[in-house]
């Protein structure tokens, strides 16, 4: 019996079926198939590392949030869990896998979702990108890992936008925080949302600019997404978002690196992170950047 065998007739809603395994692509901290059993189960089941590692993820505080957010109807129904094994079973859901293209095309709608899911219940924990990107930070030095260059000269840059930001914070609510076009299904009704291995209270200005950046769109699309939600055109919001983005942006750099150091897979992640880091360097250096600060400063 494999490993993954193994794996899969641990998990009791599996053991002792005939099942075809599907692998699904994506996931670079985990390994992702789909289960479909003779007794007419069909599940993702997700498998990762237990610990909690140098990339921050508490694997039981996914398990709590992504059964607060398939209460909202947004994620998926959790099926089985292993605790303390990273495992997690949850209802393979139908629909296409969006892109960065269907981003710009759908923001009324992702829009929607998100304010379906922000409104349920409350996550466990607290996903806050100034604490983590200091912690990646010292990771990276304690770790000796590569920091790309000219990385701590945007440091005066993210401290300032973190000093705006902090001067009239917005009420915390149930936040993905990693949402990639990817982790967005459609299958023509409403959206549905997975993968909630960085969830925790956040406010949504975060999310909204964190999804706009990972889908590498501009501040018209970040002004529409933040309309479509807030249900009004103000400046501010959108201000607001961006320089979040932007932090966003700054601090996921960090995750590639200590990716790029750290873990067995063969994916490109230092030009991972130089795709989070180049954006957010134009923009600290460019023209719009002391803008944004005021806008935000009027909120």
């Amino acid at each position: 019996m494999t490993g993954l065998e193994e794996v899969l007739e641990g998990i009791p809603v599996l053991a002792g079926q005939g099942r075809e395994v599907t692998p699904l692509p994506g996931g670079l901290t985990n390994h992702n198939v789909r289960v479909r059993t003779e007794r007419g189960l069909d599940v993702v089941v997700r498998i990762s590392s237990p610990d909690t590692g140098l990339l921050g993820v508490d694997r039981h505080t996914e398990f709590v949030n992504t059964l607060a957010a398939a209460a909202t109807g947004v994620g998926a129904p959790v099926v089985d869990y292993l605790g303390g094994r990273g495992v997690l079973a949850v209802a393979f859901l139908s629909g296409r896998t969006w892109g960065d293209a269907d981003v710009a095309a759908g923001l009324p709608r992702l829009a929607a979702a998100l304010r379906r899911l922000h409104a349920g219940p409350g996550f466990v924990g607290r996903f806050d990108m100034t604490t983590l990107r200091r912690r990646y930070l010292k990771v990276v030095q304690d770790k000796g890992f590569r920091l790309p260059d000219g990385y701590l000269d945007l440091e005066p840059f993210a401290q300032r936008a973190e000093e705006v930001l902090a001067l009239a914070p917005e009420r915390l609510v149930p936040c993905h925080n990693d949402l990639l076009a990817a982790n967005v299904l459609d299958d023509g009704g409403d959206l549905r949302i997975i993968d909630y291995e960085y969830s925790g209270m956040n406010e949504p200005s975060f999310e909204l600019g964190n999804a706009v950046a990972e889908a590498r769109l501009g501040p018209e699309a970040l002004a529409e997404l933040c309309a479509a939600y807030y249900g009004r055109e103000d400046p501010a919001d959108a201000a607001r978002a961006e320089l979040w983005g932007f932090l966003a942006r700054y601090g996921w750099t960090l995750w590639g690196v200590i990716q790029e150091g750290a873990s067995e897979i063969d994916v490109d992640f230092r030009g991972w992170a130089m795709a989070k880091l180049d954006p957010a360097r134009e923009l600290a250096r460019g023209p719009r950047f002391e803008a944004l600060l005021a806008a935000a400063a009027r909120r």
